[in-house]
């Protein structure tokens, strides 16, 4: 079936992410609990949730090398296999490092289902739909970022933290099996790529200097940083300014169904406004918000702003998958994907530990203000990215550019 065809496949891809990603946004304060039950301190933690990023990263290039000559299909089972393995096994592990371990394959897990499933919108997906198709893919993690706290929340507490950490595991586990009933033909025959043909790579520094790359790259690091630092450090502030814990969790929900409001619009804003300006005005107004929070807001004023800056958030995960997918050779687009991943997975690393630095050094409102200048600084790249398949240009070093498959209805 030719690109943008039936989109019965899009539908169900969005089942199994949402049931993915709320496994592991279950599964990851579950860790950190049980961790804390079995004697760990925050050094540990800390430690247990890096190898959840930090391990994937030496995958994420091969396995979008491996996307680009093959099939996207067959790493979506292999995903929700060590998702779900890493959920359970991490429940029932009894030693700290074992769930280190075991936190790792989970984030493997997680890397193999991201690549497979956005290569697979990008592969079936024309031109003209990709920034529907992935908004609307995106809906799934959401949906599952919303979900798997509040279900880790529901099993986790009381006198013995340790059993109820590991129950809450392993529900995770089958949380994520659940993804496979959804995975049933959900890769059209003639969108694989050709396994027997035999064609030159691109080299990872052509890919990074295609004009748009980079772009996209950064744009999508600070938008995830910015969702990781705000879930993590409203709470803190909210302890400085005396708001309940109850309404610092019903503040990050208006955030997190504001990003899902967000992606259900996302065509008609896109027609209106056009990529390059809606990814520029956004992430601009993202960052005015996220430096506004540093400001001693009355409680309704921040609820405001987070409704907001959970909408403008919403646009940038999306839209850049499509910068990156559209600015790199056609025949390194899932490696473009995987870079992408990997400046995701560097910034969860990096993020968090410059603004705990920053927090230590100026308070706790300071890293809201490292993310307002982080986003306005993608809102200048934003200005200067395509805003369609480019056409007409020299290919990357190392590769040729096929011809695209239509062009951009923008």
């Amino acid at each position: 079936m030719a690109p943008g065809g039936n989109r019965g496949w899009l539908l169900r891809l969005v089942i199994a992410f949402g049931f993915a990603q709320g496994a592991v946004s279950m599964a990851r304060p579950a860790v950190s609990y049980r961790a804390l039950a079995l004697g760990a301190d925050e050094r540990a933690v800390g430690v247990i949730a890096g190898v959840y990023a930090l391990l994937p990263l030496f995958a994420a290039v091969p396995l979008g090398r491996r996307t680009d000559h093959g099939r996207c299909a067959p790493l979506l089972p292999v995903g929700v296999v060590l998702i779900a393995g890493g959920c359970v096994l991490s429940g029932v592990a009894g030693s700290l490092w074992a769930m280190a371990l075991w936190s790792g394959v989970m984030g493997l897990g997680h890397l193999c289902f991201v690549i497979g499933a956005q290569s697979l919108v990008a592969r079936q997906s024309a031109p003209h739909e990709q920034d529907r198709n992935f908004g609307h893919f995106t809906i799934g993690a959401s949906l599952g970022q919303l979900v798997g706290p509040i279900a880790a929340g529901a099993l986790i507490g009381g006198h013995d933290m340790a059993g109820s950490s590991a129950l809450a595991l392993v529900v995770a586990g089958a949380g994520a099996a659940v993804a496979f009933t959804s995975l049933w033909r959900i890769e059209h025959p003639t969108a694989a790529g050709p396994r027997t043909a035999r064609r030159e790579r691109v080299p990872v520094g052509g890919i990074l200097r295609a004009r748009g790359v980079p772009a996209g790259i950064l744009i999508s690091l600070s938008v995830l940083s910015a969702t990781d630092i705000l879930t993590a450090y409203l709470p803190v502030v909210g302890e400085h300014r005396g708001i309940a814990p109850s309404v610092i969790g019903v503040l990050l929900s208006l955030r997190a169904a504001a990003t899902i409001a967000c992606r259900l619009v996302l065509t008609p804003l896109l027609r209106l406004l056009g990529r390059t300006l809606l990814l520029t005005v956004t992430c601009l107004l993202a960052a005015l918000l996220c430096a506004g929070i540093a400001l001693p807001v009355p409680v309704w004023a921040l609820a405001l702003m987070l409704v907001v800056l959970g909408f403008c958030l919403g646009v940038g995960q999306p839209l850049s998958m499509t910068t990156v997918v559209q600015a790199a050779p056609d025949e390194a687009r899932s490696t473009a994907l995987a870079l992408r991943l990997t400046g995701n997975r560097l910034g969860q690393v990096a993020a968090p530990a410059a603004a705990g630095l920053i927090a230590g050094l100026a308070g706790v409102a300071a890293p809201f203000v490292m993310l307002g200048a982080l986003l306005l600084l993608s809102s200048g790249v934003a200005l200067r990215s395509p805003s369609g398949p480019a056409e007409d240009r020299p290919p990357a070093e190392g590769g040729s550019r096929s011809r695209p498959l239509g062009r951009s209805a923008r």
